[in-house]
């Protein structure tokens, strides 16, 4: 059901945790990103390979301040009330890059506190994977390292195995039960966050 009661649709910042060009997982957030406006929320979806950051380290920081696509993309999650994140499993946990990516965001910037782009923010989490078990055991290191900095994630998650097979020709999900969870994941942040910030 798409919300039609509010003027402004819910702003969503959309990505993968991979850089790859046939990411699995990137194919997954386009996808998000595209059920997210057909439900009635406003996405943004962004490329991490636009945001190339080096490893974080604190005397970088010092020497030099944030790198300037961590300080345009933490603007960028400030502009937004929700994260919709599609997340790769690398040996059982969450990528480099997304935790460098959430990491380097969250340091502060001039007047712009560190955590700030986070603050009642509300996220929802998928995975996508080749494996049997489609990313299931960095879903819940993604969940803790959200609320952490305070986060609220929702409850449903998606975690996709056998992505390989998974996605049709035009991107969606061949399984319409998957694509149905999805929907449900997507309505839910979208309503989630009209009822939050409703005018």
């Amino acid at each position: 059901m798409t919300i039609t009661s509010r003027n402004t649709p819910p702003r969503i910042l959309v990505f993968a945790g991979s850089a790859r060009e046939d990411s699995f997982n990137k194919r997954l957030a386009r996808l998000m990103a595209d059920r997210i406006d057909t439900l009635g929320g406003h996405a943004t979806f962004i490329d991490l390979r636009d945001y190339p950051m080096p490893i974080y380290d604190g005397d970088l920081e010092a020497d030099a301040g944030l790198p300037e696509h961590a300080r345009r993309l933490k603007r960028l999650v400030m502009e937004h009330q929700g994260l919709a994140i599609a997340c790769p499993e690398y040996n059982g946990f969450i990528t480099p890059l997304l935790k460098n990516t959430i990491d380097w965001v969250s340091r502060p910037d001039g007047d712009l506190g560190g955590l700030a782009p986070y603050a009642n923010k509300v996220a929802a989490i998928a995975a996508a994977s080749p494996g049997g078990l489609g990313g299931l055991r960095a879903l819940p290191l993604l969940r803790q390292l959200l609320s952490n900095i305070g986060v609220t994630v929702l409850p449903d998650q998606l975690a996709i195995g056998g992505a390989g097979q998974a996605f049709d020709e035009d991107g969606s999900l061949a399984d319409e039960g998957q694509l149905g969870k999805l929907d449900g994941i997507c309505q839910r942040l979208v309503t989630t966050l009209d009822t939050l910030h409703r005018t």
